[in-house]
This record gives C-alpha cells, sequence and structure tokens, in this order.
C-alpha cells in the first residue's frame, strides 16, 4: 500500500520523526490481557511515539448498555490528544499497533470523528517498522503540549434505535466485521450471546490485510465492497466498535465515504435482550 490521506509506510515515518506537525501513538492492546499493550509500550515502541490504551483512553466506563468500548466523552480525549502535543486541524496523527489496525484503527475513526482529518495508520504496524530495520527505543517521549479540540461529527455513529430503524431499508445496508464463525453463531469467545444482527451481511476485519499485516492493495479493498458500493448508507458493526473501524478504513481506502459505526455494537445489541 502506497502512501495516502490514510496509510504512511515505515519509511516515511522515519523521516518525519522529529517532525513537530506529526505525533505518533502507539495503540498496542490485547483483549486477553489488558495490560499487555501498556507494557510492551514500556519495553520498547517506536521513537517519540506515546501511548494510548484501549480501555483507558479510547472507551468511557461500561455500562448495562453501550457495549463492552462506549465511545469516550469527547472533552476528555480531547484533554489527553492535548497532553500529547496533538494541535486541531494541524498535527498529522501517525497510529500503529501490532494486531492488524485492531486497534490504531479506533484511533484513526475517532480522530476524524471528533473532528480532525489529519490521521493515518503505519502500514504494517509495529512488526512492520521492525522488519524495515528501524530502531526502537524504550526511552519515554518528552511531554508535548497541544490544544485539541473535540468537534464531534455525530453524523459517522449510530445508536441501537437507528440500527433498527434503518438495517431494513433497501438503501442500507448492515455489514458485521467480526470472523465468520462469529457471525454465524458457531463460536463466541467473549459475549454472553452468540449469533448477529438479523440482516447484516458478514465482512471479517482481517481480509484488509495480509497475514503479514500489510494492507491490501486500493483495486483489491474496492473489489471488496463492489457488491455494496451504491447502498445509501453502511452501517458496520464487530463485537464492541473497536475492529469495525478496520472495516471503515478499508471502505475509505475504496473511495467510499458512506460507512457509518454502530459503536455499541454487538455487546450493546445483546444487552437488551
Amino acid at each position: 500500500m502506497h502512501n495516502s490521506q490514510f496509510v504512511v509506510s515505515p519509511t516515511w515515518l522515519f523521516e518525519h520523526l522529529e517532525d513537530p506537525q506529526v505525533v505518533i501513538v502507539d495503540c498496542r492492546f490485547s483483549l486477553a490481557d489488558p495490560q499487555l499493550g501498556q507494557q510492551q509500550y514500556q519495553t520498547s515502541h517506536i521513537k517519540n511515539s506515546y501511548y494510548l490504551d484501549l480501555n483507558q483512553d479510547l472507551s468511557s466506563s461500561v455500562g448495562k448498555h453501550g457495549g463492552r468500548h462506549p465511545l469516550p466523552n469527547p472533552n476528555d480525549i480531547a484533554n489527553k490528544l492535548s497532553t500529547i502535543g496533538v494541535n486541531s486541524q494541524e498535527t498529522l496523527v501517525v497510529a500503529y499497533d501490532d494486531s492488524r489496525f485492531a486497534f490504531a484503527a479506533r484511533l484513526w475513526w475517532l480522530l476524524r470523528y471528533l473532528g480532525h482529518e489529519q490521521v493515518a495508520v503505519l502500514d504494517g504496524g509495529f512488526a512492520g517498522w521492525q522488519k524495515a530495520g528501524y530502531l526502537i527505543t524504550d526511552v519515554l517521549p518528552t511531554p508535548r503540549m497541544g490544544t485539541f479540540v473535540a468537534q464531534a461529527q455525530t453524523d459517522r455513529v449510530v445508536d441501537i434505535t437507528a440500527v433498527k430503524n434503518r438495517k431494513d431499508s433497501p438503501e442500507v445496508v448492515l455489514v458485521d466485521s467480526r470472523e465468520s464463525d462469529r457471525y454465524r453463531g458457531e463460536r463466541e469467545p467473549i459475549d454472553k450471546i452468540a449469533g448477529h444482527i438479523p440482516g447484516a451481511v458478514n465482512y471479517p476485519w482481517q481480509e484488509i490485510t495480509d497475514s503479514s499485516g500489510y494492507l491490501l492493495p486500493q483495486p483489491e479493498q474496492r473489489h471488496r465492497w463492489e457488491k455494496i458500493e451504491t447502498a445509501e448508507e453502511i452501517l458496520v458493526y464487530c463485537g464492541s466498535g473497536v475492529t469495525a473501524c478496520v472495516n471503515l478504513l478499508s471502505l475509505e481506502l475504496a473511495g467510499i465515504s458512506k460507512g457509518k459505526l454502530y459503536a455499541g455494537s454487538w455487546s450493546d445489541w445483546i444487552s437488551y435482550m
């Protein structure tokens, strides 16, 4: 995948490590071990990168409804972004993980939802950076101060009411981003109920990358969505609104800008059952 508005290569990032207009964010995380990402970051990370935690920074507290990873309070995440040097409409944020964009794409989507379009993911992630031969460090970056003002783009997100009201419309497609066996209800490792939202079609989020975590070329991203690209609206969900963002990234790479996140996703849907 060549450098684009949404993706940068390890080489590009290496050349911009000291660029004051670039802020690098390590988004590594493990659903099975929530402390692992922070530990990995403290041990080794890309120079000058800051760490944002899926549970602590990129989500808000879990309630009865809203799913396992509710969207963070806009002011809270804005304050956090300010403390790592992000200036609204100016700073290019580059997000990376080691999970084929599972968590980096969450930050990518969140920033755009908050009105900040200057954000990209690192192709190949942390492993790709290392494979390219670039150095890693355990030195924590110097604190930077920015001014980030959240301007939530509410048309990029939908709740359960909107999904129920619109999912059966012929102009709307509901996309389940989970692995196919979870979509079919054959396996459910996380949520209490297996299955999928009635009417949803399955586009597993892992399909936008190869096995090493590199994005497939743009023509392949576009081909992937051919069957539904004429829909007026594409509502995307997963288990908790995290890996669905990988599919939203794929849609944008394909030139399709009508994807919306059902933030609560399956874990919110089943909380009403």
